[in-house]
């Protein structure tokens, strides 16, 4: 056998043989990403409480009486208006939504509940889509669709929610359905 050959089939083997192995790098490159995604969470949840002046100015805050929903949901066009404008500034809608951007942001940073909050990050990320519909940039794809297929990844493969969190924990402590 020749050293090329010898060098294909051994790199073909250790091909074969990482797909079924994270290398640690990847395990601590999900966590990071992880959260990212979570402190992006989180940092929504406080700039619309407290009206931090970076999306939501401060006589728009939630503390101060502004509706969390109202400014995103009051402005959508396209063909989910009526159901979108329908709920922008409703109490239950604000309240779900900042319940939302908590959780989800809390689970992600921490690692421990990270798969729900993952999912529940899908269902915001996915509504956020259909609001943003018809897309300016892209005919299909926007950041709402590609957070949700990060949101997807964070939610399939356990090593994101174990490295560089509480996932580990979790998994021993938590009920087998939080999983």
């Amino acid at each position: 056998m020749s050293t090329r050959t010898q060098m294909a089939t051994e790199r073909d083997t250790a091909v074969d043989h990482d797909l079924h192995f994270l290398p640690t790098v990847g395990g601590y490159m999900l966590g990071i990403m992880r959260i990212a995604f979570g402190f992006y969470f989180l940092w929504a949840f406080v700039d619309k409480l407290f009206g931090l002046g970076y999306a939501t100015p401060s006589e728009r805050a939630w503390v101060n009486g502004g509706s969390p929903t109202a400014g995103y949901l009051g402005g959508v066009e396209g063909p989910f208006a009526s159901v979108f404008n329908s709920m922008s500034g409703q109490v239950i809608w604000d309240w779900l939504f900042m319940a939302g951007l908590l959780g989800i942001g809390v689970t992600l940073v921490l690692g421990a509940g990270a798969r729900l909050g993952a999912l529940a990050g899908v269902l915001m990320y996915l509504f956020m889509y259909l609001a943003s519909l018809p897309t300016v940039t892209n005919p299909f794809l926007d950041d709402h669709l590609t957070g949700a297929i990060v949101m997807l990844v964070i939610a399939t493969i356990p090593a994101s929610w174990s490295y560089l969190g509480l996932g580990n924990w979790w998994a021993r402590t938590a009920p087998s359905y939080l999983h």
